[in-house]
């Protein structure tokens, strides 16, 4: 079963490569003799790639922001800076003004093509005026500690940045600029990725208050100022293509399962909760009524409060707690990773647990309790050989949990 989930991992991260998606948006595109583009996100060089194959010599220059250890090497015509995620850094304010200097060079004859992926909230970045770096980051801290979801964080980051919610467009209004954005929100939510960048902002003042109060967020006054006083980009004029999702992945998932003689049962595709009370309501149908053998499959984002000061992430959490459910059960498995092969602030992609995982754990003295506790999923996870580690994918169409029965 462990060969079964590492070959549906494989070939599920290859069926959701962003390669074909966006040639096939390009296709339907008119783009001028002359195209600059600026990819930005957790798929920004696979996508730039891509594109920079199929421009061939109407491509200008470029540029490429993307998370630590995304990028692939050099790629001609662009300019790589790698910045930081899910907390934005220097590199991210060095990015968005890299990008916002290229755009600046391109005439109206031109094309400006904008490649958008999941991780751009944090990879650009550019406070509004009487805000810095510093303000930003304790913000997304607060909120990614608090297990608000990623809709609410990035209602907050667009009001926030000089960039987000529709912002970066206006620095285009004056040439013909299209988007081909790789969807990682649930929903059809699509000004969400990546905050918006080129999407109206239709957040209100009152949806900023309603997420500080509901999350007890403790914002500095001039931090509050700006939150509550940031008026919505509306006049955007770029074309833009949102190409892959979350449902593909679980998809591809049914499609290979399938392939291995489990019958696929697609549960949700929008599975947005705390990521224990996720991993243990999908362990718990291992009883259920699904004729055997069967793979059951939620995508998703879940969210973790942090109440300890240990290393994990939502799909290492989620598995973790599935574990202790599953404890003693024969031909049973359950894995969750992130599509775009990091999982939290680690080196893996998730989790994977089966009927031992329990009993390796108490042979090495780990408490699951307190594990989920200190939120230090991953140490635990490692101590039994628990981690999927599958490197930067080039792609980040959100995450899913499967639970294979026999």
């Amino acid at each position: 079963m462990h060969k079964d989930a590492k070959t549906i991992i494989q070939k599920t991260i290859t069926d959701v490569l962003p390669d074909r998606a966006v040639l096939e948006a390009l296709k339907g595109m008119e783009l001028s003799d002359q195209v600059y583009v600026v990819a930005i996100g957790k798929a920004a060089w696979v996508m730039a790639k891509a594109a920079s194959e199929y421009l061939s010599h109407r491509l200008r220059k470029g540029i490429i922001l993307t998370k630590y250890g995304h990028s692939r090497g050099e790629l001609e015509h662009f300019e790589i800076i790698e910045a930081g995620h899910p907390t934005p850094d220097a590199n991210s304010v060095a990015g968005a003004k890299a990008a916002i200097k290229l755009i600046h060079e391109v005439s109206g004859d031109d094309t400006v093509l904008l490649l958008l992926s999941g991780g751009g909230s944090s990879l650009m970045e550019l406070p509004m005026d009487g805000l810095t770096l510093e303000d930003i980051q304790d913000v997304t801290r607060q909120l990614l500690y608090c297990g608000a979801g990623i809709t609410e964080i990035n209602v907050l980051r667009k009001k926030l940045s000089a960039v987000k919610g529709g912002k970066f467009a206006s620095y285009l209004r004056h040439t013909k600029a299209f988007s081909v954005i790789l969807s990682d929100i649930i929903g059809s939510n699509a000004d969400m990725i990546a905050s918006g960048l080129t999407y109206p902002d239709d957040s209100t003042a009152e949806d900023a208050r309603r997420i500080v109060a509901t999350y007890q967020l403790k914002l500095d006054e001039k931090v509050e100022k700006v939150l509550y006083a940031s008026q919505p980009c509306q006049d955007i004029q770029v074309e833009n293509h949102v190409v892959g999702s979350v449902e593909e992945l679980c998809r591809a998932v049914a499609v290979h399962a399938r392939e291995l003689g489990y019958t696929p049962h697609i549960l949700t595709s929008s599975m947005q909760c705390e990521a224990k009370e996720a991993g243990r309501w999908i362990a718990s149908l291992a009883d259920s009524e699904y004729e055997k053998p069967f793979a059951l499959i939620a995508g998703g984002e879940t969210v973790v409060k942090v109440t300890g000061n240990g290393l994990g992430g939502r799909n290492q959490e989620l598995a973790l707690a599935a574990a202790e459910k599953l404890s003693h059960r024969d031909n049973i498995l359950l894995f969750s990773l992130g599509s775009d092969g990091t999982d939290g602030p680690t080196d893996a992609a998730g989790g994977m647990v089966d009927g031992k995982t329990v009993e390796l754990l108490d042979e090495k003295g780990i408490s699951i309790e307190e594990t989920l506790r200190n939120n230090d999923s991953y140490h635990a996870l490692k101590a039994v050989g628990g981690l999927i580690m599958t490197g930067a994918t080039g792609t980040n169409v959100n995450d899913v949990t499967v639970l294979l029965c026999r």
